[in-house]
């Protein structure tokens, strides 16, 4: 039996269906959350499927997040999608349920679920979601809804098809997700634009990104400066792959100050790996995309002299 045969038996066996993802989302933690749950409700209308979490206004055009109690998870099966580690569920309850499943694209330092469905070499956890309706597709229904949102989980963790986990495999669950009813055109396009203070500050960052002679760089971005663009931090995750566009640009960091004083870490690469500098900061991530945290302008400091040696240690390597 394959794993996603195990959890297409522990989904029909349930009568409540949980699905979590992780905080602060992206398009892939929201596109396969809402994804799986509408295949599921689709395909068991006798279910009670729910999809609980913060709900962000920049996401609504995804759909909205579930309501959920304590009392909601007696006897139910709750998936967790997209989450590396468990300090980053979306949701206080998610270990409560009878049984608990991992679905997920990054390195599986938190082993947590049983079953665990971890494979890092997918593109996405939306590219997983549309692999385990492939599997069954005699028994599951993919719809336009739910083919809109997995089309969208995968081209916003491949940066529109531009980042190395994109594989031929992406590229064919993209176009069955076409065909399927996903408008690629429209989701491309939602995924594309930004605000006018997000493009102002695009153009801060371009302006105040520090390169050292490494490859590496970094801009920080304190709350001062945030609230002189009146934005908040979830509007920086259109500046991020900013800086790799420069071509003398190998890694880079985005600290983004939060309302407490430490800082969100955005750590990318276009070919050192950085997610054991990521690791040394309370993050993780996968090699070439990660997140930490720095508390202090100390350990900012330390975390740029850590992605300059990554880099230097990277051209002695190629």
């Amino acid at each position: 039996m394959t794993v996603q045969t195990e959890i297409l038996t522990l989904i029909k066996q349930a009568k409540t269906i949980i699905i979590h993802r992780h905080q602060r989302p992206d398009p892939d933690a929201i596109g396969s959350q809402l994804g799986l749950a509408d295949i599921i409700k689709t395909s068991f209308p006798d279910k009670r499927v729910l999809a609980p979490g913060k709900q962000y206004h920049g996401f609504d055009w995804l759909g909205q997040m579930d309501t959920v109690t304590e009392a909601d998870y007696q006897d139910a099966l709750v998936l967790v999608l997209d989450t590396a580690n468990q300090p980053r569920v979306d949701g206080e309850f998610y270990n409560t349920g009878k049984q608990l499943v991992k679905i997920d694209h990054h390195p599986n330092d938190d082993a947590f679920g049983d079953p665990q469905w971890v494979d890092v070499d997918a593109s996405s956890t939306s590219e997983l979601v549309y692999q385990f309706y492939a599997a069954s597709k005699d028994e599951l229904t993919l719809t336009p809804n739910a083919a809109r949102l997995l089309y969208a989980g995968i081209v916003g963790d491949t940066g529109r098809f531009l980042y190395d986990a994109t594989k031929p495999s992406t590229m064919r669950a993209a176009a069955a997700l076409m065909e399927a009813g996903a408008d690629a055109t429209a989701v491309n396009r939602i995924e594309d634009t930004i605000t006018l203070p997000v493009a102002r500050l695009s153009a801060y960052v371009y302006e105040h990104l520090t390169q050292l002679d490494s490859g590496a760089a970094y801009v920080i971005l304190t709350n001062d400066i945030m609230d002189s663009f009146e934005i908040g931090d979830a509007s920086t995750a259109g500046v991020v792959p900013l800086p790799g566009r420069i071509d003398t640009v190998q890694s880079w960091a985005i600290f983004v100050q939060q309302k407490e004083g430490d800082y969100r870490i955005r750590l990318r690469s276009k070919g050192p790996s950085i997610n054991g500098v990521a690791k040394l900061h309370g993050g993780g991530g996968h090699p070439l995309a990660s997140g930490a945290k720095a508390k202090d302008q100390a350990e900012i400091e330390t975390v740029v002299r850590e992605l300059d040696q990554v880099d230097r240690d990277y051209q002695k390597e190629v």
